[in-house]
C-alpha cells in the first residue's frame, strides 16, 4: 500500500485540546497516539496502521463508543477495496484526545474535483451551483483526494456534508441535491446544529410522508420529528 498525497493544508486546523471532535472531521495524532494505537491494535492490523503513520495520512472521527472514556476520541481508518475481494476493511481505534496534533473539518467540496471520474464535469457543474452552500465530502471520494489511494470504483457514492444555517437554504439545498442526484451519485447528510445529522435522501421522504427520521450524532443515534430539527434553523 501506498500514497502520494496527504490533506490539503488549506483548512482551519482547530485546537486539538479544546476543539469538540464532530463525525467525519479529519484528526492526525502525535507519535505517542500511533505508539498507544498500535500497542492496543491487533497483529493483523499492525502494517496497515504503521504504514498510515508513515504516510502521516489522516484519521476520522466516528461516533464516540458506549464504553470509550471521556478522555478518549473515536477514530476510524477506512481502508482502500481489496483488490481481489474489493471487501472494505474499517478498523476502530480509541485513544487519549491529549494525542491529537491536528483536528480539520471535513474536505471541502472544491478540493475533491481533481479525481477523474465519469461523472467528473457533471460534479464541477454542480459544485458551481452549490458553491453557497459549503458543501463537504467524507468516505470514498475524500479518502482518494486525501492520500491517493484508490477508493472509487464505478459502485461508489459521493458523500456530502451539508450544514444549512437556515430553513431557506435547507430548501434550497435539498432541490439542488435531488436536480443533480439524477446525474450524480449523491448521498450524504444534513447536519442540523449540535452536530445532528439525517441522510438527506431519508429526510425528502420524511418530509412528504411525516414520519420520524434517524438522528446520528457524535455519541447517539436516535429517532426524531422533522419539526424539531426545523426549529434548531433560523427561520429566514
Amino acid at each position: 500500500m501506498s500514497a502520494s498525497h496527504t490533506m490539503p493544508d488549506r483548512a482551519h486546523t482547530a485546537t486539538p485540546r479544546t476543539h469538540h471532535a464532530a463525525r467525519h472531521q479529519l484528526v492526525w495524532l502525535d507519535a505517542g497516539g500511533w505508539q498507544e494505537v498500535l500497542a492496543a491494535a491487533p497483529p493483523e492490523h499492525r502494517p496497515a496502521l504503521q504504514q498510515w503513520q508513515q504516510q502521516q495520512a489522516p484519521l476520522v472521527v466516528r461516533r464516540h463508543e458506549p464504553d470509550a472514556r471521556a478522555d478518549q476520541i473515536c477514530l476510524g481508518l477506512p481502508l482502500p477495496p481489496d483488490a481481489v475481494s474489493g471487501n472494505k476493511l474499517r478498523i476502530g481505534l480509541k485513544v487519549q484526545r491529549t494525542h491529537i496534533a491536528r483536528i480539520k473539518p471535513a474536505l471541502p467540496l472544491h478540493l475533491a474535483l481533481t479525481v477523474q471520474q465519469p461523472w467528473h464535469d457533471a460534479l464541477l457543474e454542480f459544485a458551481r451551483a452549490a458553491r453557497p452552500l459549503a458543501l463537504q465530502v467524507y468516505g470514498s471520494l475524500a479518502m482518494q483526494v486525501l492520500t491517493g489511494l484508490p477508493y472509487l470504483s464505478a459502485s461508489s457514492d459521493i458523500d456530502l456534508l451539508f450544514h444549512p444555517r437556515s430553513a431557506s437554504q435547507l430548501e434550497l439545498g435539498l432541490a439542488l441535491l435531488a436536480e443533480y442526484a439524477q446525474r450524480l451519485p449523491l448521498d450524504g447528510e444534513i447536519v442540523f446544529p449540535d452536530d445532528q445529522a439525517v441522510a438527506w435522501k431519508e429526510w425528502r421522504l420524511a418530509c412528504s410522508t411525516q414520519a420520524k427520521v434517524l438522528v446520528k450524532s457524535g455519541a447517539t443515534v436516535r429517532l426524531c420529528d422533522t419539526a424539531s430539527l426545523l426549529a434548531t434553523l433560523e427561520q429566514s
